[in-house]
């Protein structure tokens, strides 16, 4: 008996999609523009995020050895500078390396004429895993035996760090008002589409159905509306952030912006997805119907 009434709400919950077409039409079309938007407003968060993490770790700072340290302690201080906390990892340069480096940046080699690598440093190049401690770092590095000096460019590091906490708060802030306003734009159009069946919902009531007998089909309705438009909306922002990103950009000049791939984050983008959608689905019918339950 409990297995046939299961599968008269399932009847009956898909039957109305199909009887009701407009308004579930208008409902997956609600619902996927809203998670497209909130969607693409996320995957922009996380791409600018990952240019600013990828920036951090091109930035870094330099400590050059000491003339008077010996050959053992120049080779010692890697082992010293990666103990520092927030060291990701540090690479020896020596002069002369320094000096091919230095002759390469430059067209023009004659004005050199003369000098030779013995006029630089033996340096260590420090990469962090945060920039945020690079002062702390820095101080640090200073008081490593065998350092003279130590290069870092501390306002470039905390101008990333606040251009991150803005982007952080700004993308959290969009997202989560866009969900607040698609909630209540998408729950508000699940109403419109029970407000059109008030009089089958009325007639039910009077002849004996109980409130869970009527409210189950518009349940499992409201579930089949939301997965499938959350399914759909997650095709469609695979596809547009495709399009954006291997061609749009490529073709405006803007190739040089690397964006992480959707694979990378498909899978908490569909989780995501469903879960608004289930949720949107399932307590949208629940508040549509719940003043019609009342005849």
């Amino acid at each position: 008996m409990r297995r046939n009434r299961i599968g008269y709400f399932i009847k009956e919950g898909v039957e109305s999609i199909f009887t009701h077409g407009l308004m579930s039409f208008a409902s997956v079309c609600v619902i996927v523009a809203c998670l497209i938007i909130m969607g693409s407003f996320s995957l922009v968060a996380l791409n600018i995020d990952s240019i600013i993490d990828t920036l951090e770790s091109e930035n870094q700072m330099v400590a050059f050895v000491s003339e008077y340290a010996s050959a053992e302690r120049t080779a010692a201080i890697s082992a010293d500078l990666k103990a520092i906390p927030h060291v990701s990892r540090v690479v020896f340069v020596s002069r002369e390396e320094a000096w091919e480096s230095f002759l390469k940046t430059y067209d023009n080699t004659n004005m050199f004429d003369g000098l030779d690598a013995s006029t630089l440093q033996d340096r260590y190049v420090i990469y962090l895993d945060d920039i945020s401690q690079m002062e702390q770092v820095r101080d640090a590095v200073r008081n490593v035996s065998g350092i003279a000096k130590v290069n870092a460019h501390l306002q470039i590091g905390a101008g990333f760090v606040k251009l991150q906490r803005v982007v952080t708060f700004v993308s959290i802030s969009l997202v989560a008002i866009l969900l607040v306003i698609s909630m209540f734009i998408m729950s508000n159009t699940i109403k419109i589409a029970t407000f059109e069946r008030r009089e089958e919902i009325a007639i039910m009531k009077m002849v004996g159905a109980t409130s869970n007998f009527i409210r189950w089909p518009f349940v499992i309705e409201g579930l089949l509306i939301g997965l499938f438009a959350s399914l759909l909306a997650f095709v469609m922002q695979w596809g547009i952030y495709t399009l954006i990103s291997n061609n749009f950009l490529t073709n405006t000049g803007l190739s040089f912006i690397v964006t992480l791939p959707f694979s990378a984050l498909a899978v908490p983008i569909l989780i995501v997805f469903i879960a608004i959608g289930f949720l949107v689905g399932v307590v949208g019918s629940l508040a549509a119907i719940k003043n019609y339950l009342k005849v």
